[in-house]
């Protein structure tokens, strides 16, 4: 936001569940629409502006701390991925995977990864807040543009295209971290132009770990006749040491400092490289066609502490390119029809090999030659039997061609086909002017892994004989239900509440050694609440409740816990609060968050404990003067545990934050 507009600020603004300034929110689940807005299920909105209030920091997952519902956070081990918890859907062992998380309408879940967490994690370390225009989250699976990991949901993030207030920027905060950056905006002839350029560096609040991060964003836009066009390139890289885990009831105890470095264990370390390449297509009406086509190099490293001298490092070494089409009609007034189709090709290696004293040993945990297509192909259609009513039908099938190279053990190669189907059905209703219900029933899936296809077997050197394949496990599907209103009952004031039900058909684990299977349905229920108001006199509180009221396998093997370990209860509240000052404008917000009732198993036999509650306190305040904002934060995190814990036979071990985390930034608008 730039200062020189100051005093013409709205009323304070906190992200929507609807469309976001529309005088009567709950109708637009009724309108014919292309937007997130439009679908029958829960939606956040979160704009540039909202963003620029929150702590970001190192962590681009902070953007979504508003979200109800939503747990995202980075493991705090580096760049090591985004974890995304959403519905009951869980980030542990897998970063996020359950979620579809798209950038400018490139996937960016990374299927089959060695240097993340498993299959379908999502690395947005690469984006900066100055890059981002809009975010939407959508509740369930309930978007049939979206295929693989869209399980809990999906997140949509859309890059800024123009009329970004050019600034340059300098931050600094606790423990050596320090940031200077610079966002350009201007026009090339009739083209605009947005050029992002981050530096980003940290000596870590524990002992041994630091983080260097740079990061280069740019894009083109002009508009001819009906449509839009886009050309976007970004490059990322990244290099860091992590202090790994600290058990927690040492911690707890007094017996550790939350600043140690994990006993006995050489620190972790990683780097990363991605660079990209975009072209969009977006017509200018709500219907028209939409194109999008995509070429990236991603490079990904990570290092994890096996013991005093052993690291275990997973690395990614992929080309990947895709795109998508489809093209939206409106031939009647009450209905409209949106028809498209996607691909992507995913080439390179996946391995984790054996360090010691950071010296790779010929002993490999996985290698794998990777050749991963998909195509995906959709239909969504929405009509109108009456103004208040809207119903919504969508349906997609998605096919899978992998060639697997096992160097491992070379027995265990083996190409894999399969395909699934996934509908989706919603109903949007208005029975009153300021009130909107909506339900859907949908399906949604995960993509086999590589690894479950074609198992690795014990460590062991390149060319062992043996392995086997397991070409018959399919896609993981769920079938999601929610029920939910939207209400106005006064003008200023938004409420929003759901009831979801997921069944998730195959949970997939391991049960033997290289044998992958389904152990039966996997439940969760739960309820989102969430509150809304805005003053007259620049003030806007926000409060959110979710309750998870089931999570758990219904069944388990033998010896093997029920419930899944995510929380049961979570809390977010805050304000936002402007007003003039000395000729400028004085901006506040506060934040407050909690999770509370995580199960977790450890002992023998099995015991089930609570992991102890966890909360967080965000302070931000920002004073802009003409051509200057100045602003200072703080994060208090005031307990032992963190977001980012694990647990094992002798309970679990945590990664640490700082009690309190301070800093100030300076930017200056040109």
């Amino acid at each position: 936001m730039s200062p020189s507009h100051a005093q013409a600020l709205p009323d304070a603004q906190l992200p929507t569940v609807t469309v976001t300034g529309e005088a009567q929110r709950p109708a637009a689940k009724t309108r014919l629409s292309s937007t997130a807005e439009g679908l029958p299920a829960g939606t956040t909105v979160v704009e540039a502006d909202e963003i620029g209030t929150i702590n970001v920091g190192k962590d681009i997952s902070n953007i979504f701390r508003r979200v109800p519902g939503v747990v995202a956070n980075n493991l705090d081990q580096g760049d090591t991925g985004n974890g995304f918890r959403m519905r009951g859907f869980a980030t542990q062992g897998t970063h996020g995977a359950d979620t579809a998380v798209h950038v400018d309408g490139v996937p960016q879940n990374m299927p089959s990864s060695e240097a993340g967490a498993g299959h379908g994690p999502a690395f947005l370390e690469w984006l900066t807040p100055d890059m981002i225009q809009r975010v939407e989250v959508i509740k369930g699976p309930v978007s049939a543009r979206h295929g693989d990991q869209n399980r809990s949901g999906a997140v949509n993030i859309f890059t800024q295209s123009g009329n970004l207030p050019s600034s340059i920027g300098v931050t600094i905060e606790s423990y050596g971290g320090r940031r200077a950056s610079i966002s350009h905006s201007g026009k090339i002839g009739s083209t605009d132009s947005v050029l992002v350029a981050d530096v980003y560096r940290t000596d870590g609040y524990r002992k041994g770990a630091w983080l260097d991060r740079d990061n280069l964003f740019w894009k083109l836009s002009t508009q001819d006749r009906d449509a839009r066009y886009s050309l976007r390139v970004n490059h990322y890289r990244s290099s860091f040491e992590a202090a790994g885990y600290l058990d927690y009831q040492r911690l707890a105890a007094g017996n550790l400092e939350r600043s140690a470095a994990e006993p006995n264990a050489l620190p972790a370390f990683g780097s990363g490289k991605r660079s990209s390449l975009v072209v969009n297509r977006t017509p200018l009406a709500d219907a028209g066609l939409f194109a999008t086509v995509y070429v990236e190099a991603f490079e990904r490293v990570r290092g994890a502490a096996a013991g005093s001298l052993l690291h275990n490092v997973g690395a990614d070494d992929r080309s990947i390119y895709g795109g998508s089409v489809s093209y939206r009609a409106v031939p009647l007034a009450t209905t409209s029809v949106h028809i498209g189709t996607d691909f992507r090709r995913d080439q390179g290696d996946g391995t984790r090999r054996r360090y010691q004293n950071r010296v790779p040993t010929p002993t490999y945990l996985t290698n794998l030659d990777l050749d991963l297509v998909t195509y995906g192909l959709f239909a969504e259609l929405q009509h109108k039997p009456a103004d208040t009513l809207k119903v919504t039908a969508g349906l997609r099938s998605d096919w899978f061609d992998y060639a697997i190279g096992n160097r491992k053990l070379p027995q265990a190669s083996t190409d894999y086909k399969d395909a699934v189907l996934t509908p989706k059905l919603g109903l949007a209703w208005n029975p009153a002017r300021q009130v909107g219900l909506f339900a859907n029933v949908a399906e949604g899936f995960r993509s086999v892994a590589a690894q479950q296809i074609s198992p690795a077997g014990a460590a062991g050197p390149l060319g062992a004989a043996g392995g086997r394949t397991n070409v018959d496990v399919s896609p993981s599907k769920v079938r999601s239900f929610d029920i939910g209103f939207t209400a106005d009952p006064l003008r200023n004031w938004s409420l929003y509440g759901a009831f979801f039900h997921t069944l998730n058909e195959d949970e997939i684990v391991q049960t033997a050694p290289n044998v992958f299977a389904s152990v039966g349905d996997t439940t969760r229920r739960g309820v989102e609440l969430e509150s809304r108001w805005r003053t007259a006199h620049g003030l806007a509180l926000y409060a959110s409740y979710t309750r998870l009221l089931q999570a758990e396998i219904n069944n388990p093997p033998p010896n093997s816990p029920r419930l899944v370990s995510v929380a049961r209860h979570q809390l977010k509240a805050g304000l936002d609060y402007m007003h003039a000052m000395q000729h400028g404008t004085l901006r506040y917000n506060l934040d407050a968050y909690l999770t509370s009732g995580i199960p977790y198993f450890s002992g023998t036999p099995l015991v089930q404990r609570t992991v102890p509650t966890y909360t967080r306190y965000d302070a931000r305040v920002a004073w802009e003067y003409r051509k200057i904002q100045l602003s200072a934060f703080a994060v208090l995190q005031p307990q032992a545990i963190s977001e980012s814990f694990f647990a094992t036979a002798a309970g679990i071990s945590v990664s640490p934050q700082a009690r309190r985390h301070v800093g100030v930034s300076l930017r200056y608008f040109y």
